[in-house]
């Protein structure tokens, strides 16, 4: 899409959308080790529970916000929920506040998360997964944020175009572009917002290879890359799936063949950076090619250890702005795109802060201060010519990409290489949990926000 026919629409049009935010993190005990406890009670049923439930292990807890209008009600309702979960815990817990586990039993002792007779399927799945992937790779965490255009913003602007496609057609072409250039350069987002650096030893041995430290206490770390989350030992699918991301149709035929042959369980086993999520999610590639794309699912995001939710707003703020970028941002007919892509997205990982390391710009080498200042001077160029006020978050991008020390990953490599890898986080996690607790008691009973969301996040008997 031009940009000029982004132009036809308001600055309030193309900013209006739905927003979402979903959290995982590891509940761990004030030495570092991994909780044990089932979920727990105060936050009722996981199954029944809209907003606090679990991912692979009875250990994670993950909050999953509703949907929303902006950017600012997604974040404080994040905010606020992740205050509740925090808080509740009992006084020796803590929400692990990175996104590479704790301290870890053996695996036998991780507990997967349990569902009672009504989900039976669920935990074969993870138990599935478990025995593919290992089950120290289930525990890494993250956020994802979902997004999608406001339905009137579309359908007007289907409307000002005059396109041939209908109009399922035409949001599907919107949602795919994002999805090809999101993967061309998420490298990006990962050298932005990446902060996950270190390990302790009972974590996976391919990662703790690939780290150039230790420290005195049992954990590594890296000091030349901000996110191990996303690097080649991170949590990715074993072999290399490059679906086609042409049209609905051949997306949902070659994640199709990645099942026949075995490669997959089920489509949710594709691990790629950004998803295109469908209105019927337990119906994936059918509701997918009957119903269209419904919105996209960002999974680049580490947990923020420096913030009490584990995600800054201007960080936000910056990928919404990145995927209206997406979707104006030409694309260039390079054949290997997506291998070029992850080559990418795993050296930006593990070398970002190696002045050596060359990212690949459709065959040909580039540095990554280089390319990331001409995104971002695009961006600023992009929000004039459509009228969006980007309230400094350009700048402060541009000024972690001029001066790496004012990455997450360079602020915490300065903790851990001091304090170590666990105690570092322990800081970090109850700091946040005294900060969460302090919020939730100083809350205004009477406030809205208060009497709508402690009700439908905690259980209490």
């Amino acid at each position: 899409m031009e940009l000029s026919n982004l132009c036809k629409l308001s600055p309030e049009e193309i900013l209006k959308g739905s927003f979402g935010i979903e959290w995982e993190s590891l509940r761990a005990l004030s030495d570092g080790k991994l909780s044990l406890t089932p979920h727990p009670e105060v936050f009722g049923d996981k199954l029944k529970n809209p907003v606090i439930t679990t991912d692979f292990s009875e250990s994670q807890i993950e909050i999953i916000t509703p949907t929303f209008d902006s950017i600012d009600e997604a974040f404080d309702v994040f905010s606020l929920l992740a205050d509740l979960v925090n808080a509740s815990l009992p006084d020796n817990e803590y929400l692990w506040f990175q996104s590479i586990p704790c301290i870890l039993p053996y695996y036998d002792k991780i507990p997967i998360a349990k569902y009672g007779d009504e989900g039976v399927e669920s935990e074969k799945y993870r138990m599935e997964l478990a025995k593919k992937y290992g089950v120290k790779k289930q525990m890494i965490s993250g956020v994802h944020f979902n997004f999608s255009f406001a339905e009137e913003s579309v359908e007007k602007l289907y409307e000002i175009i005059g396109s041939d496609l209908d109009f399922k057609e035409f949001k599907n072409e919107i949602y795919l572009k994002i999805a090809r250039n999101y993967l061309r350069y998420c490298w990006l987002i990962i050298y932005l917002t990446g902060c996950s650096i270190g390990s302790h030893g009972t974590f996976s041995k391919d990662c703790i290879h690939k780290m150039d430290a230790r420290d005195a206490y049992g954990s590594y770390y890296s000091t030349k890359g901000p996110s191990f989350r996303n690097a080649s030992c991170g949590y990715k699918n074993l072999k290399d799936l490059y679906p086609g991301y042409v049209s609905v149709d051949e997306f949902t035929r070659d994640v199709q063949s990645f099942i026949d042959e075995g490669d997959l369980s089920e489509a949710k086993e594709l691990y790629t950076q950004i998803r295109l999520k469908p209105k019927r999610p337990m119906d994936m590639l059918n509701s997918l090619k009957e119903d269209g794309i419904e919105y996209v699912e960002i999974r680049t995001l580490d947990i923020n250890p420096f913030y009490k939710c584990g995600l800054v707003r201007h960080d936000m703020k910056f990928l919404h702005l990145f995927l209206i970028y997406m979707v104006i941002k030409s694309e260039s007919d390079y054949v290997d795109w997506q291998k070029e892509a992850k080559i990418n997205e795993e050296n930006t990982a593990e070398r970002a802060y190696d002045e050596s390391m060359r990212l690949l710009k459709d065959g040909e080498e580039t540095t990554l201060k280089e390319w990331a200042s001409e995104i971002i001077n695009e961006m600023y160029g992009m929000c004039e010519v459509l009228g969006i006020e980007e309230e400094n978050t350009l700048k402060l991008m541009h000024d972690r990409v001029s001066n790496p020390d004012l990455t997450y990953g360079k602020r915490l490599l300065e903790l851990i290489s001091e304090r170590g890898y666990i105690n570092t986080h322990v800081m970090l996690s109850m700091a946040n949990k005294k900060t969460s607790k302090d919020f939730v008691r100083n809350m205004d009973i009477e406030d809205e926000m208060y009497q709508k969301y402690i009700p439908m996040a905690l259980f209490e008997k």
